[in-house]
């Protein structure tokens, strides 16, 4: 392909920097005092919390005709690179079927469609297709359309499903008589879309959140045919959210309360599902655990005494933790993240060295075995599996250069088979190579880096980067394919993701090391391992330019208060900015549930330090980069507010010529547009952004 690095690329990037229009819009200032622990903060832009005052939509709409303004001497530009990414999506896609109960089950595209059609054949993939789902036609009444896709009674005869219209991640809940093709009468409004069936095929329990904090505090069980809805569990610790599964084997049905450092799991038999549950382990401050069953027994995932979990079991009687054995010992070295449990076979997720890995054994932990991966970076791990008496597990496998691929192996005689490798048009994976390298942070810590580059890509000081970063949660951001960024690296750019502290990606400390009295780490670790790369060689110091998304988001909002001169570009994706106000609000989403992810600014310790990184308290008088923020009015996890205040107070206090816009998706939330091609005309838009500030036309 043409190569676009040409000499005169300085001064184009240095003529656009000062031909960006800057009559921004200017909301108004309503001076609002907040004071905690003797500190006294201004905000001049709180009143635009105020999702029903018509000023507000009025200011969202004013920023995106001025981002649509900035950005129309490359809109012939977004739309080739929307044209690109949409060549490289197989239109008519498929997911490889997946049998359960006598049916195999899968989704496809059709040509030309926004959202899949769900279905099924029954005994053989030579049977009849029965539509489940035409999610086309749901959605055709909606701008924004998300839904679970089907959750089938045990017999296969209901089909329940959970849809969302607005985009807050408020679900109604639907059922389907699939004998006779007709809903039931039976709508569970406004609830998760948590939902799983008794064996009785006529009783569900679901998740409900608050309606304010979001939080998920409540299990719900109904019954078909009686129609009554009874509340059996309330969560009333506010720093604990709720979840309700079914075990593998079918056997349990489990509640799980989830704090960030602490977990309880209750159990009751899914063939009884009037029973009351019962209780694994007491909640104890610092004890995380996952609980399922083979059966005969549980198998629990813990990190009792061990950092990086390890697998133990107990029998059913007997199940509080002094009752538990060993099976899998917990290693240093290795991060246990979970276990699927089959008839003969136990599965475990696992990472080591940042990398994933999958270890196979018999059920009692022996005559193991881990699937071999031949690349040096990739991202593995269990796929959909649905049956317990089966010798085959599936699972997943890609790199940052290799679309996923979907594996079966055989457990017993370790033979595998591909079932498909998904396909990209218009895409040759030899074109490409990857790297992964390890740079040393401030403090000494390696840190891992993926990258993926143009194969005839050489060190030289010359090629634009795209840094993408994440570091929290205990979140990993793993080298997957991501056909989108070709639009970018066919242009010269280095993709990298950097695996900084506060995921865990290296293993439980790695998280602990980027959260609460820690989380600079997750800072600093970015940008150096930006500078390192620019110190390699990989990258252009004038031509760096960083992503990231919701708490991503404050990472590149924390990076740019550090070092406002070190990008030349940034997008932030849903950019949680405003921290300390957000968590002394315990009505809104992201504050109780983690105080132990940020700490809790009602103690003196935690706000002062928080206080020194949250983005927009931090925004000083500097030569910021050029700036392009993305939200969604629905959002309901970083709400709107936070980054439409945001834009506004950086650009009163940039002293650069750099162009800053906000760009507010009016009628989506958190996950951005619900349809795969709205979805692409958003990273449209942020490549053309990062390719219009660096010069390209």
């Amino acid at each position: 392909m043409k190569n676009f690095f040409i000499l005169s690329i300085c001064l184009l990037q240095a003529s656009c920097m000062h031909n960006f229009p800057q009559d921004y819009p200017h909301p108004e200032k309503s001076p609002h005092r907040m004071q905690k622990h003797g500190d006294v903060r201004q905000d001049d832009y709180f009143w635009l919390r105020e999702r029903e005052n018509a000023k507000v939509v009025d200011y969202l709409k004013k920023e995106n005709d001025y981002t649509t303004r900035v950005m129309a001497p490359v809109k012939d530009l977004q739309e080739r690179i929307f044209q690109e990414l949409k060549s490289r999506v197989k239109e008519d896609e498929s997911s490889v079927p997946v049998r359960y109960a006598g049916y195999y089950y899968y989704g496809r595209y059709e040509k030309g469609q926004q959202y899949p059609l769900y279905a099924r054949k029954k005994s053989s993939l030579e049977s009849k297709e029965e539509i489940l789902l035409n999610v086309p036609e749901l959605a055709k009444a909606h701008k924004f359309y998300q839904t679970t896709g089907p959750m089938m009674s045990p017999n296969q005869n209901i089909m329940a499903f959970a849809q969302d219209t607005v985009g807050r991640r408020f679900f109604d809940i639907q059922f389907k008589d699939l004998s006779t093709g007709q809903l039931l009468p039976d709508k569970i409004k406004s609830v998760s879309s948590n939902l799983v069936w008794a064996n009785d095929n006529e009783t569900v329990f679901f998740t409900e959140q608050h309606p304010e904090t979001l939080r998920t505090d409540k299990i719900y069980r109904y019954n078909l045919k009686t129609h009554k809805k009874e509340l059996i569990y309330f969560e009333k610790d506010e720093t604990f959210s709720v979840s309700v599964y079914k075990s593998l084997s079918e056997k349990f049905i489990y509640i799980g309360s989830y704090s960030t450092l602490t977990t309880e799991v209750q159990y009751l038999p899914a063939d009884k599902p009037f029973d009351k549950f019962k209780v694994i382990s007491q909640r104890e401050r610092g004890h995380e655990y996952a609980v399922t069953d083979g059966m005969d027994r549980f198998y629990i995932v813990t990190n009792k005494n061990a950092k990086n979990f390890k697998l133990i079991t107990t029998d059913l009687k007997h199940t509080e933790s002094r009752y538990w054995k060993d099976l899998i010992p917990h290693r240093p070295d290795t991060y246990l993240q979970d276990v699927a449990v089959f008839k003969n076979h136990l599965v475990l997720d696992e990472r080591k060295n940042g990398l994933t890995q999958i270890q196979i054994t018999d059920r009692e932990g022996k005559n193991s075995f881990y699937i071999p991966f031949a690349d040096q970076s990739f991202l593995a791990g269990v796929g959909d599996n649905r049956e317990y008496d089966s010798e085959l597990l599936r699972f997943e496998y890609e790199s940052m250069r290799l679309p996923p691929s979907i594996y079966d192996i055989n457990m017993i005689t370790h033979k595998q088979e591909l079932k498909k490798t998904h396909e990209v048009p218009n895409f040759n994976p030899e074109l490409y190579k990857t790297e992964r390298i390890f740079i040393t942070a401030r403090d000494g810590t390696s840190v891992p880096v993926s990258m993926i580059m143009r194969k005839d890509f050489q060190a030289d000081g010359k090629a634009p980067l795209l840094i993408y970063g994440y570091g929290s949660y205990g979140a990993n951001m793993d080298p997957w394919f991501s056909s989108d960024v070709f639009s970018l690296v066919d242009r010269g750019f280095v993709y990298a993701k950097a695996h900084i502290r506060g995921g865990s990606e290296m293993g439980r400390d790695w998280y602990d090391q980027g959260r609460t009295l820690h989380k600079k780490n997750t800072f600093y670790d970015f940008i150096d391992c930006t500078e390192a790369l620019v110190k390699k060689k990989f990258a252009d110091p004038k031509r760096l330019y960083a992503m990231g998304g919701s708490a991503g988001g404050l990472l590149i909002g924390a990076v740019m208060n550090i070092r406002p001169e070190l990008y030349n570009g940034v997008v932030a994706q849903v950019p949680f900015v405003d921290v300390i106000t957000t968590m002394l609000d315990e009505t809104i989403p992201l504050t109780t549930g983690e105080y132990d992810e940020w700490g809790n600014p009602n103690e003196k310790i935690y706000y002062d330090y928080i206080r020194t990184y949250s983005p927009y308290d931090n925004v000083v008088d500097a030569r910021y980069p050029n700036v392009l923020v993305t939200t969604g009015l629905h959002d309901s996890q970083v709400q709107y507010w936070e980054p439409a205040k945001w834009v506004p107070k950086l650009r009163e206090h940039n002293k650069s010529k750099s162009v800053i816009l906000l760009k507010t998706d009016l009628e989506s939330g958190h996950g951005g547009a619900s349809g795969r091609f709205d979805q692409l005309k958003e990273s449209a838009t942020e490549y053309a952004f990062i390719l219009m500030v660096d010069g390209f036309r």
